[in-house]
């Protein structure tokens, strides 16, 4: 089988991310150019791996490349991931998909048009706690869930956001906590339980951060149509990056996650699933929040082009993990139970929506 040439899209702080996986991944794709807005972090990273560098989309152009990582600010996800699906590429797209649900759209029908594959980074899935639960609640064997509930409570401090011209923003980032941090909660509750969204109540605040526009905490309540309902709250004003903890409650016994390690309880017992060692070359450099999984996802997409087989989470998944941020930003605003399809707005500042088409 023909190894991938493959190239990256920004090369600032989740890059380290993909520089150990392609370091564990060069039986199967070779990375050929690292492109940035800044040159001397694209040289940095093309370099050990003997690649190419340039600062411009056009520096791609002419290099076979199969598969582009995109890993550039929130509001570049859509129209750079259009731009090299018509050139020919697939596409890898940090999370989240897009900053709209119309933005998502234009994506699907842009891989539709071009035949290209679209997928959207959700590494978390990949965790062996998560699959091995995941399976457990769709066989049944913690009855029907009843609840889920999620805490995220991390610290961002006004230096993670100096130096930068899109985080804490609405028009380039598209929100705070909940769009940046607490997403990778939302997509695995929304994963691990298989259900369809009914309905989303909730708000957003920014308590300790008012130097931005976006929000530093948010709760909600989401309904999913299986019954089950999700209980969320996420904040980055605490001390530190605290575990995130996750937790299904069913009818014969509950199950969740500690950060990565999985546990279940069935008649009175708890279990654990612990963490797999990390593999040498692993991220061992970048936030333990992050996790491990990187490599297991890049190295399933990239099966998916080599085998030309559908694309595990695509944008239809990225789209339904937005949709739930999306909703609770619009309840907030509107201060009302939002059912789902919607109709999506861009924000300007906390519970503020532009006046344009997004």
């Amino acid at each position: 089988m023909r190894k991938l040439r493959i190239a990256i899209m920004g090369c600032g702080r989740i890059s380290a991310s993909y520089a150990a996986a392609f370091r564990q991944l060069c039986e199967t794709a070779e990375l050929v150019c690292a492109v940035d807005t800044d040159l001397s972090k694209a040289r940095a990273f093309a370099e050990p791996f003997g690649a190419s560098y340039g600062t411009r989309f056009e520096d791609l152009e002419g290099k076979g490349i199969d598969v582009l990582h995109l890993c550039l600010p929130h509001y570049l996800h859509a129209p750079m991931a259009v731009r090299a699906m018509e050139a020919g590429m697939h596409v890898l797209t940090e999370k989240p998909v897009a900053m709209t649900l119309q933005e998502a759209d234009r994506m699907a029908e842009a891989e539709k048009r071009t035949g290209k594959k679209l997928g959207v980074i959700f590494q978390t899935r990949y965790e062996d706690s998560v699959i091995t639960l995941r399976r457990m609640i769709r066989e049944g064997a913690f009855g029907r869930i009843l609840s889920a509930r999620s805490f995220l409570t991390w610290n961002r401090p006004y230096s993670y956001y100096e130096g930068s011209d899109w985080k804490g923003t609405w028009e380039r980032e598209g929100g705070g906590v909940l769009i940046d941090q607490a997403i990778h909660s939302i997509d695995r509750v929304r994963h691990m339980l298989g259900s369809e969204v009914e309905w989303i109540e909730g708000s957003i605040h920014n308590h300790c951060h008012d130097r931005l526009l976006v929000e530093d905490s948010a709760e909600a309540a989401i309904r999913f149509r299986d019954g089950c309902i999700y209980s969320l709250y996420a904040c980055n004003s605490y001390a530190d990056d605290v575990p995130i903890y996750l937790e299904f409650f069913g009818e014969k016994g509950r199950c969740g996650l500690r950060q990565d390690v999985g546990f279940y309880e069935l008649e009175g017992t708890v279990h654990t699933i612990p963490v797999a060692a990390q593999q040498p070359g692993g991220l061992s450099a970048t936030p333990s929040y992050w996790g491990e999984s990187h490599p297991k996802q890049l190295l399933d997409f990239y099966h998916s082009v080599l085998s030309d087989l559908p694309v595990a989470v695509d944008v239809t998944e990225g789209r339904r993990t937005l949709e739930i941020i999306k909703g609770i930003y619009l309840s907030s605003l509107k201060r009302e139970r939002i059912y789902l399809p919607f109709e999506d707005v861009s924000y300007c500042g906390l519970n503020q929506i532009r006046t344009q088409e997004p």
